[in-house]
């Protein structure tokens, strides 16, 4: 079946962000997100799950142990397991990207702190 965010499971996050579960599974987690405006999500970190964050559109900033890194669409970064980070949209428009997690960050997720 052909995925996207029309028919995909929808949920919401954080401050009005959106999720689009385009491919779920044990070995493997691809989501679309949507981060509007000045918002963030909890710092935090995997314990098994090594993660890729690709932008679709606008300017993800992406705090990654301490490290501010602002990728820009057509852009990704590589975030390995153990690694407290914490994705934010400090600009003025939406930020689209995927995440793509293996395996599956489902239940493998602790809070950090700032």
């Amino acid at each position: 079946m052909i995925k996207n965010t029309n028919n995909a499971e929808h949920y919401r996050w954080g401050n009005n962000c959106d999720g689009w579960i385009l491919s779920g599974g044990s070995d493997l987690l691809v989501i679309e997100e949507r981060m509007p405006p000045q918002t963030a999500e909890q710092r935090h970190y995997h314990t098994k799950s090594k993660q890729v964050f690709y932008v679709l559109s606008g300017t993800l900033t992406m705090e990654l142990d301490g490290v501010l890194h602002r990728i820009t669409a057509r852009n990704s970064i590589e975030i390995q397991p153990n690694l407290p980070h914490q994705a934010r949209n400090d600009s003025d428009q939406d930020v689209m990207f995927l995440v793509i997690s293996s395996p599956t960050s489902r239940g493998d997720r602790l809070n950090a702190e700032i």
